[in-house]
């Protein structure tokens, strides 16, 4: 699957059209794989995209110029 130029936006859009034709269960075996595949396959471009994001925000700049570092898991400020 080509992820390349794939936004997180239209990523998770296709994830959730495949868990709704999973969870039908109106696809026949061998195509549920094929599908389930694919969905990890997003899943994980998907994570990849937020922890990247995530990274990014980590560390910011206040208006001064000053870096404040939060806390990756809460958002806390700890530059104190």
């Amino acid at each position: 699957m080509d992820t390349d130029s794939m936004k997180f936006e239209d990523a998770m859009l296709q994830l959730e059209k495949i868990v709704q034709q999973l969870e039908t269960g109106d696809v026949q075996l061998e195509d549920s794989i094929d599908l389930y595949k694919k969905g990890m396959e997003l899943s994980t471009f998907c994570q990849q995209k937020l922890q990247h994001a995530e990274k990014q925000l980590i560390s910011i700049v206040d208006k001064e110029g000053q870096e404040t570092t939060l806390a990756s898991s809460k958002g806390e400020d700890t530059s104190e």
